[in-house]
């Protein structure tokens, strides 16, 4: 193996959405570097983490039957009832809503929690709110997706948030996606939910950091008693 190749294969590969952004701030940083030493290296420092922000990492993703897994790497913020947007035409009433907060230092490529056909795909303008919030399921800019598998739907929500102010959908209505596959990404800061039928054994809990396409959320095969307690939003 020559050494070149064992860098390329250290290295974390890039989405890329990001190259126009890299390129940017690169030449930010150029430009600042004629002026000052110091905004230089202010600069360089905001192309380093404009490149690290893009990282598209490989993932290794569980493939048994039943398992939904993260749609985005971040930390758990809510899990509990509520109602899916109205847009998804998913359901009426409150399902088993699980939410991922990404911050401006995770992987912001999202990735499919199960395999299946996507059934419905809707973008909705919005508001740029904290997407650590939970109004900001309601008002926030969101694309949502609507999985149809052999066991149920599962509703997947993109939502932006204060510095976010662009998603990206790889994926089209009609078209079958594999669970761990990459279906979208959001620019800077937001929010993944996933919704679940009632009743749904989650395996994680709110606090707990997840891996996009890794970590398991739940296991649509084994089924709690609908009267289990979780809050409503």
């Amino acid at each position: 193996m020559s050494v070149v190749t064992s860098i390329r294969k250290s290295l974390v590969p890039i989405h890329r959405e990001g190259y126009p952004f890299i390129a940017i701030a690169v030449v930010i940083a150029l430009g600042l570097m004629v002026f000052s030493t110091f905004l230089g290296m202010i600069g360089v420092g905001l192309a380093i983490w404009t490149a690290l922000f893009f990282r598209d990492p490989p993932r290794v993703t569980p493939v048994r039957d039943g398992l939904v897994v993260a749609p985005a790497d971040g930390r758990i913020s809510h899990v509990g009832l509520a109602r899916p947007p109205r847009e998804l035409d998913l359901s009426d009433e409150p399902l088993l809503r699980v939410s991922i907060f990404m911050n401006v230092f995770n992987v912001h490529v999202n990735r499919a929690p199960v395999t299946g056909r996507i059934e419905r795909l809707a973008y909705k303008p919005g508001l740029f709110l904290n997407a650590d919030l939970d109004k900001a399921s309601e008002d926030n800019e969101r694309n949502g997706l609507v999985i149809s598998t052999p066991l149920c739907r599962v509703g997947v929500v993109q939502i932006a948030g204060l510095i976010a102010r662009r998603i990206v959908s790889f994926v089209r209505e009609g078209e079958t996606i594999g669970v761990g596959e990459r279906f979208g990404l959001i620019r800077f800061g937001s929010r993944v939910d996933v919704y679940l039928p009632v009743g749904t054994k989650v395996q994680v809990s709110e606090g707990q950091l997840t891996v996009a396409g890794e970590t398991v959320l739940c296991d649509l095969s084994a089924q709690q008693p609908r009267d289990t307690a979780y809050r409503v939003s």
